[in-house]
Parts: C-alpha cells; structure tokens; sequence
C-alpha cells in the first residue's frame, strides 16, 4: 500500500499573495454546514463502460491494468487550464474528474477518485485546486460510484502495486495503450449519435460566424475564433481541438491557430473547426468561404477541383476497402489537376508513384485520419488495423484534402501564391457506404455562396 493519507497531513493549495488564516477563522470555518448527497441519474456510458472494461480485461488476462484521468496542468504560473480527462480512462470508466485512477483487474474494476472537499481539513474554503468554495463542489464517492455503475474508492487507497502481480500503466506501456485505442476504432450507435451531435452543434457554430460578417470584417479572425467557441462552449463541453481560422495566405498554413490576422475582402479564409460535446465526442470539420460572399473565377476553379477530389474520397468510403482508399482517390483527382494545370514537373501518373509524389508540394497532408473522442483517434493502433488496415462498419473518419499555393513559391503562377482550400467532412461507415455526420454543412462552390447569402449579415 501506499503511505497512508490523513485529512490532518493534506495541505491545502494556497499562495504567497493569500492572507493569513488565523486559528479562529479555520475553526468557525469547519462547523454549521449541512451535507447531503446529489441524487445524480445514471450515465448512458456505464453499461457500455462496462462492456469495454470486459473487452480490455479479456486482451490482458491475469494482469492488472492501471489507467489514469490526468490532473491538471499548468497555463501560467498559478493558474492551470481547464481539465479535460485522458480519453482512455473516460471511455473505459466514463468518469471525467481529475486526479482518478481507473484500475481494471481481471472480472473486477475500481475507480479510485477525489472526492468533494472534507469540512475536516481547511481544503473546502483554502486550497485554489480542490476546494469547494474555490472550484465548486466535486461529487462524492457514492455520487460518482451510482452515476457511473462502478465500485469508487478514495484516491489516497490507491495501492503502491508493489506485488509480484503483472501491471500495465497505461501512460508507460505501449500494448495496453494500443489495445486501447483499437478496441476505440469501430464506434457502437450510441457513440455514432454523439459524434452527429457533435457535427451539428458544429454547423450551427460555422453558422454564427457567418451571421456576425460584419464584425469577422471589423475584428477579423478572433472574431470567428471567439464566435466559434461561444457555440462551443455553450451547446457542448468545449472545442475540441484549436480551431484554425486562416485568412488569405494564413490559409495555406495547415495547422494555422493564431488567428491574429485580418479578414480581407476579396480573398477566401479556411474554417477549420469542431464543437466537443459533453460526452467528450469531437466533430472535425472545415469549410473554405470568399470573404466576399462570391468565388472569383480563379478561386471556384481552385474550390471545385478540391471538391471534386473530396467527392471522390468520401465516394470511395465502405467497408471492406483499404483505410487508404479515400486518400487515393482524392489525389488521383488533385494530381491529374495540376498537371492540367502545368505545374508538375512530370506526368499525373508519374507524379502519383509512390516513389515521387512530388504532387504533394501542393496537397502536403493526407487526406484521413479516425475520429472519436480524439480529433486525431486511434493514433496509436498498430498499422495494420488502422493506417494499413482496411475500413470497417462503424468506423467513423474525416476526408479533408486540400490545395495550398504557399505566397513565395516560384513554381505556381502569381496569382496563384497565397490561397490556400480545404473542404472536410465527418464520414461514418455503413454497411452498404458512407454518411456524412457533416452533410448539413454546405459543400459545393454554389451551395456555399448560397449559404453565405442566407446568414450573413
């Protein structure tokens, strides 16, 4: 076991810049509060945590599998970020307060958690990290353990694990993380349904933007940025990843989240942005918008090569087909393109050798990636299920290609330098194809203008 933990050796977090706490004052503090438990309903995940807990036992039988929540990290000096909980341990317990510890052991499971401040110890109403009066109240172990379906016990009883038992930490142990991730690459119907609200939480954010047009001109890409996460926040747990906001030649700049720059009319600015919903579901999803309103003619020209090579990757999502095959078919469109084009040095078909892909100059990035409750999921699966495996009913993953001019390449003509698209949807595999989680966003050249008609002011 792990030394023991009283409330009397818990020091609470404090700072050089708060006052004094006379004996008094803490002693008139810990008395005259009334307590209660919260009736809280149970959460949807805990049967399939459950579910997941058996699969994970089942992949490691006779050991002890240990995966943490995290705490929180540090934003400047004294003040950490907003906590979000390791995706592993969420999935598999569906808890997200920090400082917990899932451990999984055979048929039998405990979260190990930080409870709600004791009123034994000054921590309720001194320590700027835990306390009550500080942060607000954490639940009790009993709130958590009827919410989540799972025996809870104090973090200060987390044992040392210093027997002769096998034990995996997550957070050190390559094939338990990858376990992990692969049993994550084929989400169940539930899971599909917070990825769709997800993606239409995110609509309704790409939406806001473009109904405050007047002030993305005034203030330029914060404006977006904040409209965004206002959505985001409101409607969800929080963006899920930074979102890029790249105007004019910000834009070829893929992962671009400054967005300290301006808003100039007549050129285009690439949205990419995704809401994380509050079951930690994230979309992932960009739109390239004139600033205007209208595409010049150079600028739809580009756009519609873009999107018919990403028609041609979501065209090519089913089951059964290599988890490349949506990449493959986008470049096989953006290739022939700029050899149409006379920017490549050789032929399209050339050009499309895996030993040259000098295409790529201009595409730079592929064109999926596995999305979940990471933006990027699944990331470290082992090739072969994902990178180099093929697609799956229930497999949910973006299409995204793109085009990018960089503002000092020589090789494209001027008028090219500078403009950067980039179209991306949420694509669900089913049975017979694909959906589009994404779909009510715009896509082609014309729908887009007409979108920006109908909202922007």
């Amino acid at each position: 076991m792990s030394e023991q933990i009283t409330p009397e050796t818990v020091e609470p977090k404090t700072e050089s810049h708060d006052p004094a706490v006379p004996a008094a004052y803490a002693a008139f503090m810990r008395e005259g509060w009334g307590d209660r438990e919260l009736d809280l309903p149970a959460q949807p995940v805990a049967a399939r945590a459950a579910e997941r807990r058996a699969k994970l036992a089942d992949a490691f039988p006779g050991e002890r599998l240990v995966l943490p929540a995290g705490t929180f990290k540090v934003r400047a000096n004294d003040t950490d970020y907003r906590f979000r909980p390791d995706t592993a341990h969420t999935y598999f317990s569906g808890n997200q307060t920090s400082d917990a510890v899932l451990v999984v052991d055979g048929g039998e499971s405990v979260l190990y958690a930080r409870p709600r401040s004791s009123r034994e110890t000054d921590e309720f109403f001194r320590d700027r990290q835990y306390g009550e009066l500080w942060v607000g109240r954490r639940p009790s172990l009993k709130e958590i353990s009827d919410s989540l379906g799972i025996e809870v016990r104090h973090i200060e009883d987390l044992p040392s694990f210093d027997d002769d038992r096998k034990t995996r930490d997550i957070t050190t142990d390559d094939d338990l993380a990858r376990v992990a991730d692969e049993l994550r690459l084929v989400k169940d119907a539930w899971e599909v349904e917070q990825l769709q609200e997800a993606c239409d939480v995110t609509t309704l954010g790409f939406e806001d933007s473009v109904r405050e047009w007047d002030r993305v001109l005034e203030y330029g890409e914060r404006w977006i940025e904040g409209t965004f996460f206002r959505r985001a926040r409101a409607m969800g747990n929080d963006i899920g990843y930074d979102s890029i906001v790249g105007g004019g030649s910000h834009a070829t700049t893929l992962h671009w989240i400054e967005n300290t720059g301006p808003i100039t009319p007549g050129t285009l600015v690439l949205l990419d942005m995704g809401v994380e919903n509050r079951s930690l579901y994230t979309a992932d999803v960009t739109r390239t918008l004139p600033v205007d309103g209208r595409f010049t003619s150079l600028q739809r020209e580009l756009y519609d090569v873009v999107y018919a090579a990403q028609q041609a990757g979501i065209e090519a999502v089913r089951p059964g087909v290599p988890f490349k095959a949506a990449h493959n078919a986008a470049m096989e469109v953006l290739a022939h393109a700029l050899a149409d084009m006379k920017l490549l040095p050789v032929s399209a078909e050339e050009a499309l050798d895996p030993e040259s892909r000098v295409y790529a100059r201009w595409t730079l990035h592929g064109t999926s990636h596995m999305l979940g409750m990471d933006v990027h999921d699944c990331g470290r699966a082992a090739p072969d299920t994902y990178a180099d495996g093929t697609l799956a009913e229930g497999m949910v993953l973006t299409v995204e290609p793109g085009l990018y001019f960089q503002e000092d390449d020589l090789l494209v003509p001027e008028e090219l330098r500078g403009i950067g698209i980039r179209i991306e949807d949420d694509i669900l595999v089913t049975a017979d194809g694909y959906r589009n989680l994404s779909g009510s966003l715009p896509r082609t050249s014309a729908d887009v203008e007409a979108w920006m008609d109908q909202h922007r002011r």
